[in-house]
Formats: structure tokens, C-alpha cells, sequence
């Protein structure tokens, strides 16, 4: 079971996931104590392995960092529910081997503090608090192997082998 951490609104940038001035490291465990803390300072201190943050339109727009993919990861997050992400950031996701949903609906019928299940194959999220269903489309096979292979890095040193 996955806690929503929601934030209501679009635009989020990749400074407020990860700001600049913490830009000194690639060490996950390090940017993950700074996620999200231009937006949300208390952030870090809430948020538990596997909950999930749900926002609105292009999340993750701004610079092309990595970081804020690692930040977001390195804090424990499961995914990034979103009804779109800056394409940067969502080729960023797949290729660190980060799963983000895609869902025009998932804001509204998601609260900060809901409880969800999400079944990634299927393409549904089951809000357990609320006892609604939200689909979406899952993302292609092509994703699923870079996501599965841990990045994909790591997919192209299997391939070689």
C-alpha cells in the first residue's frame, strides 16, 4: 500500500525537485535528503518507501537534470503520478529505470494521504481510501525492459553480453 503525497498543481519544476545549489553530488542518499524541499519542506520527513507524489501538468519541466529523477528515487518514491511530464523528464525516467504514470485523472480522484494500490501491467491504480478505480495506459514493452533492467545502461550491457 502506497501513500499519495499530492501537490495540485502544474509545472513542477526540476529545481523544485532537486534544487541547483544541491547539484554537487550523483549520490542518490544525498539528494534525496533535498527532494522536493523548495516546494514542500516537510516533504522528506512524510514521505515513506514505496509512497508515490501526484501532481498535475509536466512535471519535471525546466533543465534536463538527472538529479531530480534520482532525487525522487533516492528518497524511496515508487513512481510519479502525473497528467503529463516534460519530455526530458520522462525520458530521464525510463532511462534511470524510474516507472511514471501518465493519468489525466489521477489528480482529482486522488487526495494528499490516500492509500493506493497500483497494478502496473494492468494499468490501474485503486484508490483504497476512497474506493475508486483510475485507469491508465501502461507504458510500452520497450520501457518496461529499460525499467526492468535498472536503466538503461544497464539494458544495453545485457544486450551486449
Amino acid at each position: 500500500m502506497s501513500v499519495a503525497h499530492v501537490y495540485d498543481r502544474d509545472h513542477i519544476n526540476t529545481d523544485e525537485i532537486i534544487p541547483a545549489r544541491y547539484l554537487t553530488t550523483d549520490d542518490e542518499a544525498e539528494l534525496a535528503k533535498h527532494c522536493l524541499e523548495d516546494l514542500d519542506v516537510e516533504f522528506v520527513k512524510k514521505v515513506k518507501p514505496g509512497d508515490v507524489i501526484v501532481a498535475g501538468e509536466n512535471f519535471g519541466c525546466g533543465s534536463s537534470r538527472e538529479h531530480a529523477v534520482w532525487a525522487i528515487r533516492g528518497v524511496g518514491v515508487q513512481t510519479v503520478i502525473a497528467k503529463s511530464f516534460a519530455r526530458i523528464f520522462y525520458r530521464n525516467a525510463i532511462n534511470n529505470g524510474f516507472y511514471i504514470i501518465e493519468s489525466p485523472d489521477a489528480l482529482g480522484k486522488i487526495n494528499d494521504g490516500d492509500e493506493l494500490e497500483i497494478d502496473y501491467k494492468a494499468g490501474l491504480i485503486k484508490n483504497k481510501t476512497t474506493s475508486v478505480d483510475i485507469n491508465f495506459k501502461p507504458l510500452p514493452d520497450f520501457a518496461l525492459e529499460i525499467i526492468k533492467a535498472g536503466g538503461l545502461i544497464n539494458k544495453l550491457v545485457q544486450k551486449e553480453r
